[in-house]
């Protein structure tokens, strides 16, 4: 297994963290932003129902669902980015052929 120096190890995860920070206010806002602003959300509507009644019953759980995809997305390509994809293959290469 190939070590990764400090200075790549330190801004893989400062972007990881920022990443989950960027999730994390996505799924606040989500999540008590539309309780906050229930009475003005209430004259939207969507699918017949009021946007707020309708965040709160099925919005915010697709947002999470929609978040999970995109952070999977987002963390392979992040991996890529770092060289950190290549080492998990050379890795399982490398296994096959001690074998």
């Amino acid at each position: 297994m190939q070590k990764i120096d400090k200075k790549t190890a330190d801004a893989y995860f400062r972007t990881r963290t920022t990443l989950i920070i960027i999730y994390l206010a996505i799924g606040f806002c989500v999540s008590y932003g539309v309780v906050l602003f229930a009475e003005p959300l209430s004259s939207i509507t969507f699918l017949n129902m009021p946007l707020h009644y309708y965040m709160g019953a099925q919005g915010a759980v697709l947002t999470f669902i929609f978040l999970l995809f995109v952070n999977a997305i987002v963390s392979d390509f992040v991996d890529k980015k770092f060289g950190l994809l290549d080492l998990d293959k050379e890795d399982k290469e490398e296994n096959v052929v001690n074998k």
